[in-house]
């Protein structure tokens, strides 16, 4: 399960992914996805920050995909 950080601005978003469960990786992906959208469509000028959060969950994916494939195999 997750951790809430109360204190966000400590800790980089990196470090805050890395401890969500997969479904609830998959789940805040989803809620970026979904504000992204809200964002361009008032044409806010914070559309660029959805970039940072998608690079990051999709980086965080591919660790534990090849964290898995490693643990398969050994």
């Amino acid at each position: 399960m997750g951790q809430f950080f109360p204190d966000a601005d400590q800790f980089p978003l990196e470090d805050q992914i890395k401890h969500l469960g997969d479904d609830e990786l998959l789940d805040f992906w989803e809620e970026t996805q979904y504000l992204e959208r809200m964002l361009v469509e008032e044409e806010n000028s914070e559309v660029e920050h959805s970039l940072e959060y998608e690079r990051a969950i999709l980086q965080e994916l591919m660790l534990r995909s090849c964290r898995r494939t490693l643990a398969g195999n050994g």
